[in-house]
């Protein structure tokens, strides 16, 4: 197999998981709109890691990191938003 083909298995693997670990909390959020109990500042730590990561992403060329990074970043940005709105 390719190594870069098989480089870029691996990161959509790992890619998916993260990503779609993000689902059950941004669900939970949506459906109680219940937010108290999450952390403002880590969300906004952690946003601020995915658009880092957007950006390495696009340095060195890997559409894994920069779709699964764009993902996340849109349901953290929901999560703040909720937080935000719901205290």
């Amino acid at each position: 197999m390719d190594p870069a083909l098989y480089l870029d298995i691996i990161g959509t693997i790992a890619a998916a998981c993260t990503t779609i670990s993000f689902i059950p909390q941004v669900v939970k959020v949506y459906r109680t709109k219940h937010t108290r109990d999450l952390s403002l500042p880590m969300f906004l730590i952690f946003e601020t890691g995915v658009f880092v990561w957007i950006y390495f992403g696009w340095l060195v060329g890997s559409r894994p990191v920069i779709l699964a990074n764009i993902i996340i970043g849109v349901l953290c940005l929901y999560i703040i938003f909720m937080k935000l709105k719901h205290g």
